[in-house]
């Protein structure tokens, strides 16, 4: 069962999707939160699995509290920004705050709830195609010299991997073309986290764009 806190200051929205989520097996809607101070403080008591947060709220905004709650000792949350803005500023804001995924509101319910279930197995949700297209653009104008240096000490293997992460592949499919067991691939990914000193996947993925690794 997935856990998740709604954050939206539309209450038309909040009570449209906690009504679409309901209905879906293996989803419980455990709160709802009309700006993101009341999100923060609703995610640190419910400790939801996932929380979708919109971006443009009164008070604190959704991507500080994003970066609020992501940046506890231990978070307690993943964060999913849903909003209608895909603006590249905001993508990569939500991203370099923490977010496992940035979602538009007009994506098909089956997709939401497809992409939940992705977030909770550890994998990066955005909406394709346009929102990747403004990650990759953004990032390679900002290549870090620091994070180019972290990625050519990996060995070949995790370099391969770590190129497989950033381009959105989820473990099977990284072990199903690299010719590797699932496990080796959780392997060389614990390895990455440990290696360039990050906090999770979607931070890999961040570092693979920012060091230039992938185009």
């Amino acid at each position: 069962m997935i856990s998740v806190l709604i954050a939206d200051d539309q209450e038309l929205i909040r009570d449209g999707l906690a009504s679409i989520l309901h209905s879906q097996l293996g989803i419980d809607v455990v709160g709802t939160a009309a700006d993101g101070a009341e999100a923060v403080r609703a995610a640190r008591d419910l400790r939801p699995d996932i929380t979708l947060m919109d971006v443009r709220m009164p008070g604190t905004d959704g991507i500080e509290a994003t970066r609020q709650l992501l940046r506890d000792e231990t978070p307690p949350t993943r964060v999913v920004v849903l909003t209608t803005f895909d603006d590249d500023d905001l993508v990569v804001s939500a991203l370099r705050a923490g977010a496992s995924g940035f979602l538009l509101k007009d994506l098909p319910r089956q997709r939401l709830v497809e992409a939940l279930h992705a977030v909770h197995a550890g994998d990066l949700q955005l909406a394709p195609p346009i929102t990747q297209r403004l990650v990759e653009r953004h990032l390679r104008r900002h290549a870090s010299p620091e994070r180019s240096a972290a990625i050519e000490r990996l060995s070949e293997r995790e370099t391969d991997v770590l190129r497989k992460v950033a381009q959105g592949a989820t473990n099977g499919e990284i072990a199903e073309s690299l010719h590797l067991s699932e496990s080796t691939v959780k392997t060389h990914v614990s390895h990455l986290l440990s290696n360039l000193g990050v906090r999770d996947r979607v931070q890999l993925v961040i570092t693979a764009y920012d060091g230039g690794l992938v185009p």
